[in-house]
């Protein structure tokens, strides 16, 4: 079932009234929500970009949960560099409903069979099951995706040629799938396949995140991609998304370039010095909404994030269009992979 279906007239009525009530659950089970809330003077919005927001940091620095300490199923961090981390709590009910619908939004590019999967990544990330950091969040999120799953990383985080050779022997003559933190993509994937002459051509490569070290090295998002083409992967879907609002990925379209919202999110542009709406063309601060998040206040956060919306109704999928343009100046660095350190 896909969930690129409703176009934005459509969505703005269905997410301005889930978000509402979504509102009104976190104001009864979360007290400094309900007391910023009261702070605001909010009695209600005309529009998804009227809901009242918060700013991403602020997971940071408050413990904002909408559930007992005895439902907390399990609990998220981020990957700030500096600074505290955010602290996500899940509930057994909102930890189903971010797995069911990150598979409905990346079946949208995969289909209903898994493939054999090879994972940038160390398996490592996976040690400890009930607390993980945003990028072991991701990798096991998308691991339930594949099948036959190797791991390009050992546990030090070393390129381990020998598994990826092996997987592509046994699975390379065959559609598979490729996941990674864009930056660990690109170090220890596309170099070493450019390296080894390795034959990824019956690969599809989902990725997302680190791109801040990329364009630290002159990498643009087209450049990325048409440098993976050479190694023959040509199919590659870039996303966004965060582990605040774990679930909801915001994914890049089969004609490539802009990014889709799915049916249950959204995304506004605001001016970050007026902080109101901006039209498709002006850059601005991101802003996501998604009607995920029912055990903590996640559901309206602005995020630190610069984005331009490129266009709405007239792409390859209904809905906003939109880009993701780096990060505020002198906001935290915070991607998945740019926390990552080379190993020695």
């Amino acid at each position: 079932m896909s969930v690129f279906t409703l176009d934005q007239a459509a969505k703005e009525k269905v997410l301005l009234a889930e978000l509402s009530a979504l509102v009104e659950h976190h104001r009864t089970r979360c007290e400094p929500y309900a007391r910023i809330l009261t702070a605001l003077g909010y009695a209600g919005a005309g529009s998804v970009a009227e809901l009242p927001w918060l700013p991403v940091r602020l997971f940071k620095n408050l413990t904002l949960k909408s559930v007992p300490d005895d439902e907390v199923f399990k609990t998220l961090t981020s990957s700030g560099t500096t600074g505290g981390v955010s602290r996500i709590y899940l509930d057994k009910g909102a930890a189903a409903a971010q797995t069911r619908h990150l598979a409905a939004t990346v079946q949208s590019v995969l289909g209903p069979r898994r493939l054999p999967m090879l994972l940038v990544d160390s398996k490592a990330l996976l040690r400890d099951r009930r607390t993980f950091s945003a990028r072991g969040a991701g990798v096991l999120g998308m691991a339930t995706f594949g099948r036959d799953h190797a791991w390009a990383l050992d546990d030090d985080g070393n390129v381990a040629l020998d598994v990826i050779c092996g997987f592509l022997a046994a699975h390379g003559d065959e559609p598979f799938l490729i996941f990674g933190f864009t930056y660990l993509v690109w170090l220890h994937l596309y170099r070493v396949a450019r390296e080894h002459g390795l034959n990824l051509s019956n690969g599809l490569l989902i990725h997302s995140g680190g791109w801040k070290k990329l364009v630290d090295q002159a990498v643009s998002p087209a450049q990325f991609r048409a440098a993976l083409a050479e190694v023959g992967l040509a199919r590659t879907f870039n996303f966004y998304g965060m582990v605040e609002q774990i679930g909801t990925i915001f994914l890049e379209g089969p004609s490539g370039g802009s990014l889709y919202c799915p049916d249950f999110a959204d995304v506004v542009v605001r001016d970050p010095q007026t902080w109101a709406e901006l039209p498709p063309g002006e850059p601005g601060l991101l802003e996501v909404v998604s009607t995920l998040p029912t055990s903590y206040p996640g559901h309206v956060l602005l995020t630190e994030d610069l984005g331009v919306v490129h266009g709405i109704d007239d792409g390859a999928w209904p809905g906003k269009r939109f880009s993701v343009l780096g990060r505020l100046p002198r906001a935290e660095a915070r991607g998945c992979s740019d926390t990552y350190q080379e190993a020695a």
